[in-house]
């Protein structure tokens, strides 16, 4: 037995394997987090000082983002692929403040997220958790949970939010798995993507693949930084929301910004669009 195992482990959990969930969790300030992934945060931010400001501005655009979703587009369907673990300020909490009627469905593969989730969301009967690999889109899209939660005759919105730079391969893969996904999409839908942005020669080329070199070393099994052309091709045939593909405080920020980015907020980039 590990060293490290935690007896309330969920089953299938492997304390000695970091999680990408649990470090963004750690990273966010939250309990639901080993000392493994607390060792390969550290072991990251020893490549990338600021990295929980990376975090920080994920979360911060997720939420601007639903918020945008609530208000303007009127949405009150969402599937959220790659969830994380709950937190104070997650998709259910922003949309059903705004549009008390909206279903959620959350996704997620790491059974620490499902455990957590059916627990806290146990009593919210318009929010669902289910486990699940969201690059097999047929299994998500053909879920019982998700065809009868959500009504697929009416605009859903699509969230993947620092999850699709996680696939493993081809590095062309995702933008094929996200086509399965908008075909199956109702007209009206939104989709919103945050990503590990490949700045080119021109940007933090040098400080974004010592991360990437970091990531795969370990037990997180690597992140691909991507282009923008490469993330903008996940999202082909939809109409772009202004402003576009931008680093992700760039994305609606709430007020002025008053200083500079560093480097860990120049690694992401985010955009929604909408199928017409």
């Amino acid at each position: 037995m590990s060293s490290n195992a935690d007896p309330n482990a969920p089953v299938g959990v492997d304390p000695d394997r970091a999680s990408v969930a649990r470090i963004y969790d750690y990273a966010l300030g939250g309990t639901t987090n080993y000392e493994v992934d607390r060792q390969t945060f550290g072991e990251l931010t020893q490549v990338m000082p600021d990295l929980a400001d990376a975090i920080r501005e994920n979360r911060a655009f997720l939420i601007r983002l639903t918020r945008f979703l609530a208000t303007h587009a009127r949405m009150t369907q969402y599937l959220d692929c790659g969830s994380g673990l709950p937190t104070a300020e997650n998709v259910h909490h922003v949309v059903q403040r705004l549009q008390p009627e909206s279903k959620v469905v959350y996704v997620d593969n790491d059974p620490v997220v499902s455990a957590h989730g059916r627990a806290l969301l146990e009593d919210n009967d318009r929010t669902r958790y289910i486990e699940g690999d969201i690059f097999a889109p047929a299994s998500i899209l053909e879920h019982d949970v998700v065809r009868t939660h959500l009504d697929w005759e009416q605009p859903i919105a699509l969230l993947f939010i620092a999850t699709l730079h996680h696939h493993k391969g081809d590095r062309h893969r995702p933008a094929e798995i996200m086509r399965s996904y908008l075909d199956a999409l109702p007209s009206g839908s939104y989709v919103a993507i945050s990503h590990f942005l490949d700045p080119g020669p021109d940007g933090d080329a040098d400080a974004v693949h010592a991360l990437e070199e970091a990531i795969a070393s370990g037990s997180l099994g690597g992140a691909t930084a991507r282009t923008r052309e490469e993330i903008l091709e996940m999202v082909d045939g939809l109409e772009i929301i202004e402003p576009g593909l931008v680093e992700l405080r760039d994305w609606w920020s709430d007020g002025p910004q008053l200083a500079p980015p560093n480097t860990a907020q120049r690694i992401m980039a985010g955009v929604v669009a909408r199928k017409p």
